[in-house]
Protein backbone atom coordinates (compact mmCIF):
# COMPACT_ATOMS: atom_id res chain seq x y z
CA UNK A 1 0.00 0.00 0.00
CA UNK A 2 1.36 3.15 -0.67
CA UNK A 3 2.36 5.02 2.15
CA UNK A 4 0.04 7.91 3.59
CA UNK A 5 1.44 10.54 5.68
CA UNK A 6 -1.54 11.74 7.23
CA UNK A 7 -5.10 10.61 6.65
CA UNK A 8 -8.13 11.09 8.13
CA UNK A 9 -11.29 9.72 7.44
CA UNK A 10 -12.72 12.90 5.68
CA UNK A 11 -9.88 12.21 3.16
CA UNK A 12 -10.65 8.49 2.65
CA UNK A 13 -14.26 9.70 1.55
CA UNK A 14 -13.07 13.26 -0.39
CA UNK A 15 -10.79 10.49 -2.72
CA UNK A 16 -11.77 7.23 -4.85
CA UNK A 17 -11.79 3.83 -2.15
CA UNK A 18 -8.52 2.63 -2.15
CA UNK A 19 -8.19 1.15 1.41
CA UNK A 20 -10.82 -1.47 1.59
CA UNK A 21 -13.98 -1.05 2.75
CA UNK A 22 -14.95 0.53 6.09
CA UNK A 23 -18.12 0.13 7.90
CA UNK A 24 -18.70 3.79 8.79
CA UNK A 25 -18.71 7.07 7.47
CA UNK A 26 -16.06 8.94 9.28
CA UNK A 27 -13.91 11.65 9.21
CA UNK A 28 -13.57 11.16 6.38
CA UNK A 29 -16.72 35.74 -1.72
CA UNK A 30 -18.41 38.47 -1.83
CA UNK A 31 -18.12 40.12 -5.20
CA UNK A 32 -18.21 44.21 -5.00
CA UNK A 33 -19.42 46.36 -7.68
CA UNK A 34 -16.61 48.95 -9.74
CA UNK A 35 -19.11 51.07 -10.22
CA UNK A 36 -18.24 54.99 -8.99
CA UNK A 37 -21.13 56.29 -7.11
CA UNK A 38 -21.71 60.31 -6.56
CA UNK A 39 -23.44 62.72 -4.00
CA UNK A 40 -26.88 62.54 -5.95
CA UNK A 41 -26.72 58.62 -6.51
CA UNK A 42 -29.72 57.36 -4.76
CA UNK A 43 -28.99 54.77 -2.02
CA UNK A 44 -31.42 51.69 -2.67
CA UNK A 45 -33.62 50.34 -0.07
CA UNK A 46 -32.83 47.06 1.22
CA UNK A 47 -35.60 44.84 1.88
CA UNK A 48 -35.17 42.56 4.88
CA UNK A 49 -35.97 39.28 4.78
CA UNK A 50 -38.75 38.39 6.87
CA UNK A 51 -38.11 36.05 9.86
CA UNK A 52 -39.47 32.95 9.61
CA UNK A 53 -42.64 32.27 12.49
CA UNK A 54 -44.44 28.54 12.47
CA UNK A 55 -47.48 28.74 11.61
CA UNK A 56 -50.71 26.88 13.04
CA UNK A 57 -50.31 24.15 10.52
CA UNK A 58 -46.64 23.78 11.30
CA UNK A 59 -47.60 23.20 15.41
CA UNK A 60 -50.78 21.04 14.24
CA UNK A 61 -48.18 18.93 11.85
CA UNK A 62 -45.84 18.67 14.78
CA UNK A 63 -48.10 18.20 17.19
CA UNK A 64 -49.35 15.02 15.09
CA UNK A 65 -45.97 13.28 14.46
CA UNK A 66 -44.68 13.36 17.63
CA UNK A 67 -47.59 13.39 20.04
CA UNK A 68 -50.16 11.82 18.14
CA UNK A 69 -52.27 14.79 18.76
CA UNK A 70 -55.48 15.56 16.29
CA UNK A 71 -57.40 18.78 17.36
CA UNK A 72 -61.12 18.20 16.05
CA UNK A 73 -62.32 21.45 14.22
CA UNK A 74 -64.54 22.37 16.91
CA UNK A 75 -62.63 21.74 19.70
CA UNK A 76 -63.71 21.71 23.64
CA UNK A 77 -61.77 22.35 26.50
CA UNK A 78 -61.33 18.38 27.35
CA UNK A 79 -59.52 18.37 23.79
CA UNK A 80 -57.15 21.39 25.21
CA UNK A 81 -56.93 19.67 28.52
CA UNK A 82 -55.58 16.33 27.53
CA UNK A 83 -53.35 17.93 24.67
CA UNK A 84 -51.68 20.19 27.50
CA UNK A 85 -51.13 17.19 29.39
CA UNK A 86 -49.68 14.97 26.78
CA UNK A 87 -47.14 17.45 25.51
CA UNK A 88 -46.17 18.57 29.10
CA UNK A 89 -46.02 14.73 30.21
CA UNK A 90 -48.57 15.27 32.53
CA UNK A 91 -49.06 11.46 32.27
CA UNK A 92 -52.06 8.85 33.44
CA UNK A 93 -49.42 7.03 36.02
CA UNK A 94 -48.69 10.73 37.67
CA UNK A 95 -52.57 10.89 38.45
CA UNK A 96 -52.82 7.08 39.28
CA UNK A 97 -50.09 7.72 41.91
CA UNK A 98 -51.80 10.26 43.91
CA UNK A 99 -53.52 8.65 46.78
CA UNK A 100 -57.52 8.84 46.66
CA UNK A 101 -58.09 11.30 49.36
CA UNK A 102 -55.47 13.78 47.45
CA UNK A 103 -57.32 13.07 43.95
CA UNK A 104 -59.82 16.14 43.36
CA UNK A 105 -63.22 16.73 43.91
CA UNK A 106 -64.29 16.93 40.28
CA UNK A 107 -67.79 18.34 40.25
CA UNK A 108 -68.97 17.00 36.72
CA UNK A 109 -66.10 14.70 35.97
CA UNK A 110 -66.24 11.01 37.02
CA UNK A 111 -62.87 8.60 36.82
CA UNK A 112 -64.28 6.93 34.31
CA UNK A 113 -64.48 10.06 31.90
CA UNK A 114 -61.63 9.93 28.96
CA UNK A 115 -60.52 13.72 30.14
CA UNK A 116 -60.27 12.99 34.07
CA UNK A 117 -57.06 11.51 33.97
CA UNK A 118 -55.43 14.32 32.09
CA UNK A 119 -57.37 17.62 34.37
CA UNK A 120 -56.08 14.99 37.55
CA UNK A 121 -53.07 15.51 36.43
CA UNK A 122 -52.92 19.45 35.30
CA UNK A 123 -54.68 20.07 38.84
CA UNK A 124 -51.93 18.87 41.25
CA UNK A 125 -49.13 20.72 38.68
CA UNK A 126 -51.36 24.00 39.14
CA UNK A 127 -52.50 24.44 35.88
CA UNK A 128 -56.25 23.72 36.60
CA UNK A 129 -57.59 25.45 39.63
CA UNK A 130 -61.53 25.00 39.80
CA UNK A 131 -62.97 21.63 40.45
CA UNK A 132 -65.60 22.06 37.55
CA UNK A 133 -63.88 21.54 34.82
CA UNK A 134 -66.41 21.99 31.66
CA UNK A 135 -65.08 19.57 29.44
CA UNK A 136 -67.26 19.14 27.18
CA UNK A 137 -67.94 23.33 26.17
CA UNK A 138 -66.57 24.19 23.20
CA UNK A 139 -63.09 26.10 24.18
CA UNK A 140 -63.09 29.95 25.18
CA UNK A 141 -59.79 31.77 23.78
CA UNK A 142 -59.11 33.22 27.28
CA UNK A 143 -59.69 30.10 28.75
CA UNK A 144 -57.11 28.37 26.41
CA UNK A 145 -54.80 31.28 27.13
CA UNK A 146 -54.74 30.94 31.18
CA UNK A 147 -54.12 27.09 30.89
CA UNK A 148 -51.57 27.74 28.51
CA UNK A 149 -49.73 30.18 31.17
CA UNK A 150 -49.61 28.31 33.33
CA UNK A 151 -48.56 24.82 31.32
CA UNK A 152 -45.71 26.94 29.92
CA UNK A 153 -44.59 27.63 33.57
CA UNK A 154 -45.09 31.68 33.37
CA UNK A 155 -47.31 31.62 36.32
CA UNK A 156 -44.93 33.07 38.91
CA UNK A 157 -43.47 35.65 36.35
CA UNK A 158 -47.37 36.59 35.91
CA UNK A 159 -47.88 37.12 39.44
CA UNK A 160 -45.41 39.54 38.98
CA UNK A 161 -47.12 41.89 36.85
CA UNK A 162 -48.08 45.33 38.95
CA UNK A 163 -51.34 47.29 37.55
CA UNK A 164 -49.42 49.60 35.15
CA UNK A 165 -47.76 47.14 33.96
CA UNK A 166 -50.19 44.30 33.09
CA UNK A 167 -52.38 47.48 31.50
CA UNK A 168 -49.44 48.23 29.33
CA UNK A 169 -49.29 44.71 27.44
CA UNK A 170 -52.89 44.58 27.34
CA UNK A 171 -52.28 47.97 25.41
CA UNK A 172 -50.68 45.90 22.60
CA UNK A 173 -53.48 43.81 22.45
CA UNK A 174 -55.59 46.16 21.96
CA UNK A 175 -57.49 44.57 24.87
CA UNK A 176 -59.50 47.70 26.97
CA UNK A 177 -58.72 48.20 30.70
CA UNK A 178 -61.99 47.26 31.99
CA UNK A 179 -61.99 43.92 29.57
CA UNK A 180 -59.91 41.99 32.39
CA UNK A 181 -58.96 41.69 36.33
CA UNK A 182 -56.74 40.53 38.96
CA UNK A 183 -54.67 37.38 38.06
CA UNK A 184 -57.03 37.00 34.49
CA UNK A 185 -55.29 40.33 33.55
CA UNK A 186 -52.21 39.66 35.02
CA UNK A 187 -51.81 36.00 33.28
CA UNK A 188 -52.56 37.58 29.63
CA UNK A 189 -50.56 40.31 29.96
CA UNK A 190 -47.60 37.65 31.01
CA UNK A 191 -48.86 35.36 27.77
CA UNK A 192 -48.57 38.78 25.60
CA UNK A 193 -45.32 40.06 26.54
CA UNK A 194 -43.45 36.64 26.93
CA UNK A 195 -44.61 35.77 22.90
CA UNK A 196 -47.18 33.14 24.23
CA UNK A 197 -49.71 34.92 22.53
CA UNK A 198 -48.23 36.08 19.33
CA UNK A 199 -49.55 39.00 17.25
CA UNK A 200 -51.67 37.30 15.15
CA UNK A 201 -54.23 35.98 17.93
CA UNK A 202 -53.98 40.01 18.81
CA UNK A 203 -57.37 40.51 17.06
CA UNK A 204 -58.86 37.35 18.48
CA UNK A 205 -58.05 38.22 21.53
CA UNK A 206 -60.11 41.49 21.45
CA UNK A 207 -63.23 39.67 20.16
CA UNK A 208 -62.95 37.25 22.70
CA UNK A 209 -65.32 33.88 22.58
CA UNK A 210 -64.38 30.28 21.18
CA UNK A 211 -60.71 29.44 20.41
CA UNK A 212 -60.10 28.46 16.77
CA UNK A 213 -58.41 25.31 15.53
CA UNK A 214 -55.57 27.38 14.82
CA UNK A 215 -55.61 29.24 18.01
CA UNK A 216 -55.32 26.29 20.33
CA UNK A 217 -52.80 24.84 17.72
CA UNK A 218 -50.60 27.63 17.86
CA UNK A 219 -50.99 28.24 21.62
CA UNK A 220 -49.75 24.26 22.20
CA UNK A 221 -47.13 24.52 19.97
CA UNK A 222 -45.87 28.27 21.95
CA UNK A 223 -46.25 26.13 25.00
CA UNK A 224 -43.84 23.40 23.87
CA UNK A 225 -41.38 26.22 22.64
CA UNK A 226 -41.72 27.35 26.16
CA UNK A 227 -40.55 24.31 27.46
CA UNK A 228 -38.02 23.77 25.33
CA UNK A 229 -39.64 20.86 23.91
CA UNK A 230 -40.13 22.18 20.09
CA UNK A 231 -37.44 21.82 17.45
CA UNK A 232 -33.91 21.95 18.57
CA UNK A 233 -32.16 24.35 15.81
CA UNK A 234 -30.31 26.76 15.07
CA UNK A 235 -32.13 28.36 12.47
CA UNK A 236 -33.61 28.37 9.28
CA UNK A 237 -31.11 28.01 5.89
CA UNK A 238 -33.00 31.10 4.78
CA UNK A 239 -32.11 33.51 7.93
CA UNK A 240 -30.33 36.14 7.19
CA UNK A 241 -27.75 35.28 10.34
CA UNK A 242 -27.96 31.04 9.70
CA UNK A 243 -23.87 31.08 8.08
CA UNK A 244 -23.21 33.52 11.63
CA UNK A 245 -24.92 30.68 13.64
CA UNK A 246 -23.37 27.95 11.78
CA UNK A 247 -19.81 29.11 12.40
CA UNK A 248 -20.59 29.79 16.25
CA UNK A 249 -21.72 26.28 16.43
CA UNK A 250 -18.48 24.54 15.14
CA UNK A 251 -16.32 26.78 16.22
CA UNK A 252 -17.59 26.06 19.73
CA UNK A 253 -17.52 22.14 19.01
CA UNK A 254 -14.31 20.58 20.40
CA UNK A 255 -13.82 16.36 20.12
CA UNK A 256 -16.16 14.65 22.31
CA UNK A 257 -14.78 12.99 25.13
CA UNK A 258 -16.57 10.08 27.05
CA UNK A 259 -14.39 7.77 28.48
CA UNK A 260 -16.35 5.26 29.72
CA UNK A 261 -18.62 5.29 26.34
CA UNK A 262 -14.99 4.85 24.42
CA UNK A 263 -13.48 2.78 26.55
CA UNK A 264 -15.92 0.43 25.04
CA UNK A 265 -16.29 1.31 21.76
CA UNK A 266 -12.71 1.25 21.53
CA UNK A 267 -12.14 -2.41 22.46
CA UNK A 268 -14.42 -2.84 19.28
CA UNK A 269 -11.96 -1.63 17.06
CA UNK A 270 -9.19 -3.42 18.75
CA UNK A 271 -10.74 -6.50 18.07
CA UNK A 272 -11.80 -5.48 14.58
CA UNK A 273 -15.69 -5.59 15.57
CA UNK A 274 -16.35 -2.32 13.70
CA UNK A 275 -13.85 -0.52 11.51
CA UNK A 276 -15.15 2.95 12.84
CA UNK A 277 -17.59 4.58 14.95
CA UNK A 278 -18.95 8.37 15.50
CA UNK A 279 -19.14 10.06 19.20
CA UNK A 280 -22.74 12.33 19.45
CA UNK A 281 -24.39 13.53 22.29
CA UNK A 282 -27.78 13.59 22.08
CA UNK A 283 -28.84 16.89 23.74
CA UNK A 284 -28.23 18.06 20.13
CA UNK A 285 -30.92 15.82 18.80
CA UNK A 286 -33.31 18.24 16.67
CA UNK A 287 -36.33 17.06 17.19
CA UNK A 288 -37.64 17.58 14.00
CA UNK A 289 -40.51 15.84 12.11
CA UNK A 290 -39.07 12.12 10.62
CA UNK A 291 -40.65 12.20 7.54
CA UNK A 292 -38.99 15.81 6.60
CA UNK A 293 -35.46 14.97 7.87
CA UNK A 294 -31.89 14.49 6.32
CA UNK A 295 -28.48 13.94 8.00
CA UNK A 296 -25.78 15.66 6.01
CA UNK A 297 -22.14 14.27 7.89
CA UNK A 298 -19.23 16.34 6.92
CA UNK A 299 -15.91 17.37 8.37
CA UNK A 300 -15.60 20.82 6.53
CA UNK A 301 -17.16 23.92 7.57
CA UNK A 302 -16.55 25.85 4.65
CA UNK A 303 -18.27 22.72 2.71
CA UNK A 304 -21.45 23.39 5.32
CA UNK A 305 -21.68 27.12 4.38
CA UNK A 306 -21.68 26.09 0.74
CA UNK A 307 -24.03 23.36 1.11
CA UNK A 308 -26.79 25.91 2.62
CA UNK A 309 -26.03 28.01 0.17
CA UNK A 310 -26.98 25.82 -2.84
CA UNK A 311 -30.34 25.54 -1.21
CA UNK A 312 -31.15 28.81 -1.18
CA UNK A 313 -30.15 29.22 -4.57
CA UNK A 314 -32.16 26.37 -5.35
CA UNK A 315 -35.28 27.54 -3.94
CA UNK A 316 -35.26 25.36 -0.73
CA UNK A 317 -35.50 26.55 2.81
CA UNK A 318 -35.51 24.14 5.98
CA UNK A 319 -34.96 23.83 9.42
CA UNK A 320 -30.96 23.45 10.12
CA UNK A 321 -29.33 22.00 13.25
CA UNK A 322 -25.92 21.73 13.94
CA UNK A 323 -24.35 18.24 15.81
CA UNK A 324 -20.91 18.62 16.79
CA UNK A 325 -19.62 14.57 15.84
CA UNK A 326 -16.23 13.09 16.35
CA UNK A 327 -15.46 10.00 14.27
CA UNK A 328 -12.87 7.44 15.38
CA UNK A 329 -11.38 4.72 13.06
CA UNK A 330 -7.96 3.00 13.03
CA UNK A 331 -4.83 4.55 11.72
CA UNK A 332 -2.24 2.38 10.61
CA UNK A 333 1.20 2.70 11.75
CA UNK A 334 2.41 1.75 8.14
CA UNK A 335 1.11 5.20 7.14
CA UNK A 336 3.89 7.71 8.74
CA UNK A 337 3.77 9.45 12.00
CA UNK A 338 0.72 11.16 12.94
CA UNK A 339 0.08 14.79 13.16
CA UNK A 340 -2.23 16.03 16.27
CA UNK A 341 -3.83 19.41 16.42
CA UNK A 342 -6.98 20.26 18.83
CA UNK A 343 -9.26 18.70 15.89
CA UNK A 344 -7.45 15.86 15.43
CA UNK A 345 -6.30 13.39 18.10
CA UNK A 346 -4.84 9.60 18.06
CA UNK A 347 -3.82 6.85 20.86
CA UNK A 348 -1.51 4.68 19.95
CA UNK A 349 -2.50 0.81 21.07
CA UNK A 350 -0.58 -2.87 21.70
CA UNK A 351 0.12 -3.56 18.25
CA UNK A 352 1.61 -0.55 17.09
CA UNK A 353 -1.25 1.00 15.04
CA UNK A 354 -3.78 4.14 16.79
CA UNK A 355 -6.80 4.82 17.42
CA UNK A 356 -7.71 8.43 15.42
CA UNK A 357 -10.04 10.95 16.79
CA UNK A 358 -11.52 13.41 14.44
CA UNK A 359 -13.45 16.59 14.89
CA UNK A 360 -16.62 16.57 12.40
CA UNK A 361 -20.37 17.26 12.68
CA UNK A 362 -23.66 15.92 11.54
CA UNK A 363 -26.23 18.72 9.81
CA UNK A 364 -29.87 18.18 10.41
CA UNK A 365 -32.39 19.28 7.59
CA UNK A 366 -36.01 19.02 8.59
CA UNK A 367 -37.72 20.63 5.01
CA UNK A 368 -41.04 22.27 4.45
CA UNK A 369 -42.43 19.02 2.01
CA UNK A 370 -41.76 15.78 0.83
CA UNK A 371 -40.69 17.28 -2.81
CA UNK A 372 -37.82 19.22 -1.53
CA UNK A 373 -36.50 16.70 0.45
CA UNK A 374 -36.56 14.39 -2.53
CA UNK A 375 -35.26 16.77 -4.39
CA UNK A 376 -31.88 17.28 -1.92
CA UNK A 377 -30.13 14.09 -3.66
CA UNK A 378 -30.48 15.28 -7.01
CA UNK A 379 -28.73 18.09 -6.00
CA UNK A 380 -26.15 16.83 -3.67
CA UNK A 381 -25.39 14.50 -6.93
CA UNK A 382 -25.49 17.41 -9.29
CA UNK A 383 -22.66 20.06 -7.28
CA UNK A 384 -21.98 18.42 -4.01
CA UNK A 385 -20.47 14.65 -5.48
CA UNK A 386 -17.10 13.90 -7.41
CA UNK A 387 -16.99 11.79 -10.12
CA UNK A 388 -14.33 10.50 -12.18
CA UNK A 389 -16.17 11.25 -15.33
CA UNK A 390 -16.81 14.10 -14.80
CA UNK A 391 -15.23 18.10 -14.48
CA UNK A 392 -18.05 19.80 -13.34
CA UNK A 393 -17.81 22.29 -10.65
CA UNK A 394 -18.73 21.40 -7.34
CA UNK A 395 -18.83 23.02 -4.12
CA UNK A 396 -16.17 23.04 -2.15
CA UNK A 397 -14.24 20.18 -0.64
CA UNK A 398 -17.14 17.91 -2.37
CA UNK A 399 -16.64 13.87 -1.10
CA UNK A 400 -16.60 11.33 -3.50
CA UNK A 401 -19.13 9.26 -1.07
CA UNK A 402 -21.12 12.37 0.97
CA UNK A 403 -23.03 10.68 3.44
CA UNK A 404 -26.80 12.05 4.26
CA UNK A 405 -29.55 9.74 5.04
CA UNK A 406 -32.98 9.71 6.21
CA UNK A 407 -34.95 7.75 9.18
CA UNK A 408 -38.14 7.08 6.36
CA UNK A 409 -38.16 5.65 2.91
CA UNK A 410 -36.56 7.19 0.43
CA UNK A 411 -36.81 6.22 -3.80
CA UNK A 412 -33.35 5.91 -4.60
CA UNK A 413 -31.71 5.25 -1.15
CA UNK A 414 -30.73 2.12 -0.16
CA UNK A 415 -31.09 0.50 3.49
CA UNK A 416 -28.05 -0.21 6.29
CA UNK A 417 -28.25 -0.33 9.59
CA UNK A 418 -26.98 1.72 13.09
CA UNK A 419 -25.68 -0.22 15.13
CA UNK A 420 -25.68 2.28 18.81
CA UNK A 421 -24.57 1.94 22.00
CA UNK A 422 -25.54 4.66 24.60
CA UNK A 423 -24.23 5.78 28.41
CA UNK A 424 -26.10 8.85 29.82
CA UNK A 425 -26.41 11.52 26.68
CA UNK A 426 -23.71 10.16 24.48
CA UNK A 427 -24.05 7.88 22.49
CA UNK A 428 -21.55 5.80 19.68
CA UNK A 429 -22.55 4.22 16.31
CA UNK A 430 -21.13 2.30 13.61
CA UNK A 431 -23.01 2.32 10.62
CA UNK A 432 -22.85 -1.00 8.18
CA UNK A 433 -24.54 -3.31 5.81
CA UNK A 434 -27.74 -4.57 7.06
CA UNK A 435 -26.34 -8.59 7.46
CA UNK A 436 -23.61 -7.68 9.34
CA UNK A 437 -25.71 -5.37 12.38
CA UNK A 438 -26.47 -8.67 14.34
CA UNK A 439 -22.78 -9.30 14.76
CA UNK A 440 -22.12 -6.17 15.84
CA UNK A 441 -24.84 -5.85 18.67
CA UNK A 442 -23.95 -9.08 19.91
CA UNK A 443 -20.30 -7.77 20.28
CA UNK A 444 -21.47 -4.39 21.86
CA UNK A 445 -23.56 -6.60 24.21
CA UNK A 446 -20.58 -8.84 25.58
CA UNK A 447 -18.53 -5.96 25.67
CA UNK A 448 -20.86 -3.84 27.54
CA UNK A 449 -23.53 -6.28 28.90
CA UNK A 450 -25.60 -3.27 31.08
CA UNK A 451 -25.23 -0.71 28.78
CA UNK A 452 -27.88 0.79 26.55
CA UNK A 453 -27.63 -0.99 23.04
CA UNK A 454 -29.82 -0.63 19.51
CA UNK A 455 -29.90 -1.57 16.33
CA UNK A 456 -32.08 -0.15 13.39
CA UNK A 457 -32.52 0.39 9.77
CA UNK A 458 -32.30 3.55 7.94
CA UNK A 459 -31.79 4.49 4.14
CA UNK A 460 -28.76 6.08 3.38
CA UNK A 461 -27.92 7.51 -0.43
CA UNK A 462 -26.50 5.39 -2.97
CA UNK A 463 -22.94 6.70 -2.96
CA UNK A 464 -22.32 6.12 0.62
CA UNK A 465 -23.97 2.63 0.03
CA UNK A 466 -21.34 1.81 -2.34
CA UNK A 467 -19.00 3.38 -0.08
CA UNK A 468 -19.69 0.64 2.07
CA UNK A 469 -19.62 -2.53 -0.42
CA UNK A 470 -16.36 -1.21 -1.34
CA UNK A 471 -16.54 1.04 -5.01
CA UNK A 472 -14.75 3.52 -5.42
CA UNK A 473 -18.18 6.08 -6.71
Amino acid sequence: MKKITQITLAALLAAPLALGSLSLPASAASVTSNASTTSNAKIPTVKVPAVYTESAADFAQFLQAKYDIQLPQQTTKGDFIQAVAAITKASNTEAQDQDAEQAPAFTDLKSSDAVYSAATALFHNGVLTSTEVRAQEPLNLYTAVFIAVRAAGFKELADTYPADKTAKALAKAGIKPNRLQGQAAQEVAAAIDTGLIPESLYPALVKGGAASNDAAHILLGRVLISQGNYKNEIGRSNDADIYTKLYAAYRTADLIESPELRKIVDQALREDLITGYNLKDSRFDSNFIDELTLTYGHDSIHHAVQLIGLLRSEGIDADVQFQPKTSAFIYLKEWGEPKETPDYRVTQIENGNYIAYAKEYDIQFEFNNKADKARFNDIVLKYAKKNSNSSSPLIINSWWQPLYYSPTELANYQVISNNKISLDHYYAQSFSLKENAKGIQEGFHTLAPDANISSYNFWVDQPFFNYLNGDSE
